[in-house]
């Protein structure tokens, strides 16, 4: 049997409006919840196109709808999404269109830097696995940019420390593309930022960066966490441009670093890895100029001696000119009789033949083939002709180039040669003190002189210590 409510009792309560009721609830439960810290693992988790960020909060015994509007989550220190565990600040209240009550949130944060770090390993095994990460995708970085784009704040102390250092290594253009390096928006403007770079044309009015170097100060997990978001890792992958990740310090690691070219631990190396130095570079080009000009002196002297060993190998060109001559002049005695003789042979032939056919219709065929074999001995004997004088001034020729490596024209410009008794010749003083004898040859003749002997055996020498000749 149901239970019932006396008539007296019902009508001594209230009576509200659904309106009423549910203002009252709003009322009742924002003033006893006006500030609460909830625990629990984002699910739903869903970003309107207004900004806001809409989400459930759940353990494994309950679920909370929370929401936090577009100011407080621009604000975040990290992108949330699934899974993560979060400790969230905020309100409670109602949202009587649904009969619901949610939370609004105005701070949220991590559970910990353990959460991060596993939400973080799991993104680089996934992105890993895609083959982002790979060495093989890796691309050198140019040696000597002409221009680097620099992605980071306009504002911190990075783009200053790297213009620093690259006016100390190598002065280069440098591009700077403004962007947030935390919070709300800076995992787009960095990943846009990368893109913008890659799509500019290399021939247009702000020219396409050779380097890219994404730069960022050290900072929390947290203050890092834009670096870490997927969107700005496939981008970093992504780039046909070489790039450098320089975000934090030395023990930050960051996913970009990962997809990166080159990681930097500073964004001062950074600027170090994407020039080398000035003066070294310098000093490099001035020792191997000197190795360069060193080399080319000790060849040329080493052929310089090669060719004038070859030139004193070489006989004298006279004696060649001399024997080549009587050759040639008996060459061609021997060939104008051997001509006179074989024209006399024939001439005499053709006249017994003429002879003995003479009367006969013949006749004017052979008076014929003799006036041809006259034309034929007249040209044989100007191509020979032609041909000795051919022949003549190729040796011509010949002599004068030899005349012109014999030592006879260094005598004539002057200068004599010493040989010995033996005809050798002297190439010093002490070889001439030791000979018995010399010949001194003047490019006009040769004078023979015997040494002097000094007492006791040896050679007299004049009051200057050179050994006399005469």
């Amino acid at each position: 049997m149901l239970p019932t409510t006396s008539p007296a009792i019902a009508g001594n309560l209230p009576e509200y409006s659904v309106g009423e009721l549910s203002s009252k609830l709003k009322r009742t439960v924002e003033e006893a919840f006006g500030l609460v810290r909830v625990r629990g693992e984002i699910s739903g988790f869903k970003r309107a196109a207004s900004g806001h960020l809409y989400l459930t909060l759940k353990d494994a015994e309950a679920n909370l709808d929370a929401v936090c509007w577009k100011g407080q989550a621009a604000r975040l220190g990290f992108r949330p999404e699934d899974g993560l565990e979060v400790v969230c600040t905020g309100r409670l209240t109602t949202y009587p269109s649904r009969s619901r009550y949610q939370l609004v949130i105005e701070r949220m944060e991590p559970a910990g830097v353990g959460a991060l770090m596993a939400l973080l390993e799991e993104r680089r095994r996934r992105l890993a696995a895609e083959g982002l990460f790979d060495q093989a995708r890796k691309r050198p970085l140019p040696y000597l940019p002409e221009v680097i784009g620099v992605v980071t704040s306009p504002t911190g102390a990075v783009i200053r420390d790297i213009l620093h250092r690259l006016r100390e290594r190598f002065p280069r253009r440098v591009l700077l593309w403004p962007v947030l390096v935390q919070g709300e928006g800076a995992a787009e403007q960095v990943a846009a930022a990368i893109a913008g770079f890659n799509g500019l044309p290399s021939d247009g009015a702000v020219p396409r960066p050779d380097l890219l170097i994404v730069a960022r100060g050290g900072g929390s997990i947290e203050d890092l966490w834009a670096f870490n978001e997927e969107i700005v890792v496939r981008a970093a992958a992504a780039s046909a441009i070489p790039l450098i990740s320089a975000v934090g310090h030395e023990t930050d690691t960051t996913l970009i670093d990962f997809a990166s070219d080159r990681r930097a631990p500073t964004p001062t190396a950074a600027a170090e890895m994407a020039v080398p130095v000035r003066a070294e570079l310098i000093g490099g080009l001035l020792e191997r100029e000197q190795r360069l000009v060193g080399a080319f002196l000790r060849e040329t002297e080493r052929r310089r001696e090669r060719l004038a060993a070859l030139a004193r190998a070489l006989p004298e060109p006279r004696r060649l000119l001399e024997q080549a001559s009587q050759r040639l002049d008996e060459l061609a005695g021997n060939l104008r009789r051997a001509l006179e003789i074989g024209l006399g042979r024939r001439r005499e032939r053709y006249a017994a033949i003429a002879g003995r056919i003479r009367g006969t219709p013949l006749r004017r065929l052979v008076e014929r083939e003799q006036r041809d074999l006259s034309r034929l001995a007249l040209r044989l004997g100007q191509a020979v002709g032609r041909g000795l004088d051919l022949r003549t001034e190729r040796l011509r020729a010949a002599g004068s180039l030899l005349a012109s490596y014999s030592y006879r024209g260094v005598l004539e410009r002057g200068f004599a040669l010493v040989r010995d008794a033996e005809g050798r010749p002297l190439h010093s003083a002490a070889a001439a003190r030791q000979a018995e004898a010399v010949e001194i040859e003047f490019h006009d003749g040769r004078v023979g002189y015997v040494a002097a002997r000094r007492p006791g055996g040896g050679r007299g020498r004049g009051s200057g210590g050179q050994g006399s000749l005469f």
